[in-house]
């Protein structure tokens, strides 16, 4: 093992007595492995952090589950309504991993200025809804307050400002269809105290947030029922097991889905991610892979003399191989350096200032490139990565075992 280890620390340090030809290659072999764990991790760290910023934009919106009358499952505006007398409200207290619930109502209408006008959805909330996960979403002005009187307070996309031409402090008439009398529309006066920009031009073009009491009112509903209710969960990992719990704790009446599936087609795309992530990292390691056992043969032939020498001596073929294959992890172990460094050091300067944009921002939501890894994962990477390397490594070394001591010493 000594004799072993000092013939790998030579190779490494490269005190041969001849000019080595494979420093080059072995340069080439290390960018190799640096630039695919770079491209590793920042495939990952984008694609990762895509994937959890569009699903936290969604469910901001519409929490992750949502519970409902079974009438108004295919409708987008509420029209069966719901008692708020439910076990799990306000807390949801016999399902372990929910964070919060809220009482909302939906209710479509149609928005006229002086030069425009608009149709949208009125989703009305109260003193219950959780304005946290909304915060980085308003752009101008302020939340509108529902927790006293009834008010005309009203939060308005960035989206539907712009086409109505409105700003903060503005206000306008809505006017909202009866069902009784379809010519004789409710009117209500809103003041707009806030403009929100979630990039989700669906959602953004749809929503403005009033207080729930106006819908209540024109619906004819009583104080204590609203028409669905939200559920937010501890985790998004959780969602598949805490919807058969929700379900089972929930009246006859009530049906309750997962935002996955109210919107399938945005969850089906991000699911996509993954596999791109995959095929990524797949092609990165064949690559490195590759230059890797080019590096290794070109260190085999022109070690040859040398490997003749040892056989002479008497070493044994693993033991020589595993000379090879301890200067081969000291190289991979330099690309992996380099690599991290250069793909963490990138991913903190986009978390940190968000410097890499997207040039078409409505086609992923957002204007800036979301990054998003942890430590775990980049452990995992990077012994995979040397580990894959390895075994890669383990066939080419095989040559050496064919290498005729008496012919290796005459090689030139």
């Amino acid at each position: 093992m000594n004799l072993e280890y000092f013939i790998a620390k030579r190779l490494i340090r490269g005190k041969e007595h001849k000019i080595s030809i494979s420093a080059p290659i072995i340069k080439i072999a290390i960018t190799a492995i640096a630039i695919s764990v770079f491209m590793m991790l920042m495939a990952i760290a984008t694609g990762v952090g895509l994937k959890h910023k569009i699903r936290e934009k969604v469910v901001a919106f519409n929490g992750h589950i949502q519970i409902y009358n079974y009438d108004n499952n295919t409708s987008d505006v509420s029209v069966v309504p719901v008692s708020i007398e439910q076990e799990f409200y306000p807390e949801f207290n016999s399902v372990e991993g929910v964070s919060h619930v809220q009482a909302v109502a939906t209710k479509g209408g149609i928005i006229r200025t002086e030069n425009t006008f608009e149709g949208f959805i009125a989703k009305g909330v109260g003193d219950d809804y959780n304005w946290n996960i909304f915060k980085e979403y308003l752009v101008a002005g302020q939340l509108p307050d529902y927790s006293g009187e009834v008010n005309t307070q009203v939060l308005v996309s960035r989206f539907m400002a712009n086409r109505l031409q409105l700003k903060v402090g503005d206000s306008f008439s809505a006017f909202f269809p009866k069902e009784e009398d379809p010519l004789k529309p409710n009117q209500r006066k809103f003041t707009l105290v806030g403009i929100y920009d979630s990039g989700f031009e669906e959602i953004d073009s749809m929503y403005v947030f009033v207080d729930i009491r106006h819908i209540q009112r024109m619906n004819k509903w009583d104080a204590d029922q609203v028409g669905n209710f939200e559920v937010f969960l501890e985790s998004f990992d959780q969602l598949d097991e805490k919807i058969k719990e929700i379900y089972g704790k929930t009246v006859s009446t009530l049906d309750a889905q997962t935002i996955t599936n109210k919107y399938y087609k945005i969850f089906e795309w991000i699911d996509l991610f993954d596999f791109n992530i995959a095929l990524i990292i797949g092609i990165m390691v064949i690559v490195g892979g590759i230059n890797m056992i080019t590096a290794l043969l070109v260190l085999i032939l022109e070690r040859t003399q040398m490997i003749g020498i040892l056989k002479a001596l008497g070493s044994a073929n693993w033991s020589i191989r595993k000379v090879f294959l301890y200067n081969a992890t000291y190289l991979i172990a330099i690309g992996l350096f380099w690599g991290n460094v250069l793909g963490l050091g990138l991913i903190w300067v986009q978390q940190k200032y968000q410097v890499l944009k997207f040039p078409n921002p409505k086609e992923y939501y957002m204007d800036y490139i979301p990054v998003h890894i942890d430590i775990s994962t980049v452990l995992i990477l990077n012994i995979g990565v040397l580990i894959l390397c390895m075994l890669m490594l383990m066939v080419p070394s095989y040559i050496i075992t064919k290498i005729n001591p008496v012919k290796a010493i005459k090689f030139e």
